[in-house]
């Protein structure tokens, strides 16, 4: 399955040039995206700054002042694109195999975005300590990953509804008149499934929406925080910088 691919630098933090064993923290995110071999085209949306790093063949956009603005200042540039992949630039861990296997498991299911979700036993597993927000469902435990598959048709409609799913996220009032009194007390009360979450962010976003469950942690482990910065660090050492940032 080829895709185009957005990757979403523009945070205030600048995270994206981060150290990381001998590179800047987007470019082992951008490897793992061109060695999947499932990436047809490649765009960030970010700084300025990122020029003087960018591989060749990347193209860089300005970033928007949310991550939805960036994301479709990215899908600008992709008009004629049938599926846009977003990823943000703070997932340094990110295999290609990890990719490929994403978008293998979307293939098999028919829907109009999908998210990968990672459990809670294949995060500890794997990175034993390791501190990530779970959602506990009726499934089991699960924290969500820093990836999105949309089909492009659906990205403008889907960005502006998102947005005020957003907006709305500090008034649980508002957000359970949006979402209706029996979803929120089934989520309350750890008896929502990934079938009736998957239903109702349908119905809110207005295109089908699929919850992937990926066995790759590496997907939703972000830098958001000093601990997962030295995680990081940790695990990549000073590898030799192998995505080269010749223009």
């Amino acid at each position: 399955m080829q895709v185009d691919a957005i990757v979403l630098a523009g945070d205030r933090e600048g995270r994206a040039l981060l150290p990381v064993g001998s590179r800047p923290m987007i470019l082992w995110v951008l490897e793992a995206l061109q060695y999947s071999g499932c990436i047809r085209r490649l765009v960030v949306s970010g700084p300025q700054e990122l020029t003087a790093v960018l591989p060749a063949g990347v193209t860089l956009v300005p970033a928007g002042r949310t991550a939805v603005e960036s994301a479709l200042n990215g899908a600008a540039l992709f008009p004629d694109a049938e599926w846009l992949l977003l990823v943000t630039a703070d997932i340094p861990l990110l295999k290609p195999e990890a990719v490929q296997d994403f978008l293998e498991r979307c293939r098999r299911r028919r829907a109009d975005f999908y998210y990968p979700i990672v459990s809670r036993e294949r995060n500890e597993a794997s990175y034993p300590g390791v501190k990530r927000t779970y959602v506990r469902l009726r499934d089991g435990i699960f924290t969500g990953g820093n990836m999105v598959l949309i089909r492009a048709a659906v990205l403008p409609d889907c960005a502006r509804k998102s947005q005020e799913l957003v907006r709305l996220r500090k008034s649980p009032l508002a957000l359970s008149r949006l979402a209706g009194l029996g979803f929120i007390i089934k989520f309350l009360t750890r008896r929502l499934t990934i079938a009736e979450a998957e239903k109702e962010f349908s119905r809110l976003l207005g295109a089908r929406g699929a919850a992937i469950i990926s066995p790759h942690p590496e997907i939703g482990i972000d830098v958001d925080k000093e601990s997962d910065l030295q995680l990081a660090r940790r695990v990549l050492g000073s590898g030799p910088a192998t995505c080269s940032t010749k223009k």
